[in-house]
């Protein structure tokens, strides 16, 4: 079975998947990539049977040209977003409204994913605009085809900043965390994930041990978040996450 999974899944799920083949004599090959780029392989025709999105707008992308089952969709795990400098930098900087990135750049640039396509380049655009410092670092700027690239940017000190997931700057240890972002600066960043449709019992099942106990603590020991239902509160706020039927309707 071939799952296609953002890039900033790939070593959990790898060790996931060994887990599940040992349960389940059942063999599991991955694809990783931007979500954007696997959403479109499989609007192309891709022969995967399940699809991990590192968020719900290029899932919505496949549900409304009918390509995953909807009724096997849920929200998998969520993230934190966090800003990164090489391991030796001696940075310090505190992520808050109107906070000076720009001077801290040097001659060099931020890196983040693309913004157009890559999710943690939307989550990075939307929480660099909440806070107010957008406009003095989109021209400073370099651009990754997804976070793991950006990372690596980073991690070889070809940029002196960069934006990630906290999961993927967890296991570099070339790199540290700077600062995290505010929950509210930023959507709620959550990976859902669905069968490609129509459903195989394959697909079926593999979701069906994602949400299982192991599978649950190998997420949370690589720093991944459990999703959390709306509460009443204001998500801006507190940042939960909608897993409701409708919402994933939407």
């Amino acid at each position: 079975m071939l799952v296609f999974a953002a890039a900033s899944l790939s070593d959990v799920l790898e060790e996931i998947g060994r887990a599940y083949a040992a349960q389940s004599e059942r063999v599991v090959r991955f694809s990783f990539a931007a979500s954007s780029t696997l959403a479109r392989q499989i609007e192309l025709g891709a022969r995967a049977e399940v699809f991990i999105s590192a968020d719900a707008a290029w899932m919505d992308y496949l549900q409304e040209r009918a390509l995953i089952d909807p009724s096997t969709r849920f929200d998998l795990v969520g993230n934190r977003l966090v800003l990164i400098a090489p391991r030796n930098s001696t940075l310090e900087l505190q992520v808050a409204p109107g906070f000076p990135l720009a001077e801290h750049l040097g001659r060099g640039r931020l890196a983040i994913g693309d913004p157009d396509i890559v999710p943690a380049g939307r989550y990075a655009r939307e929480a660099l605009m909440a806070l107010g410092v957008w406009e003095q670092v989109k021209r400073r700027l370099v651009y990754a085809e997804n976070v793991r690239t950006a990372l690596t940017y980073v991690m070889r000190g070809e940029a002196p900043v960069g934006i990630v997931y906290e999961t993927d700057a967890s296991i570099e240890k070339r790199v540290r965390v700077v600062d995290r972002f505010p929950e509210h600066s930023h959507a709620p960043i959550v990976y859902p994930a669905a069968a490609v449709s129509p459903a195989s019992p394959a697909a079926r099942a593999f979701l069906e041990y994602l949400s299982q106990a192991k599978a649950r603590e190998i997420f949370r020991r690589h720093g991944f978040l459990e999703p959390r239902a709306l509460t009443g509160k204001d998500c801006a706020d507190s940042g939960c996450i909608d897993t409701s039927p409708a919402a994933n309707d939407r």
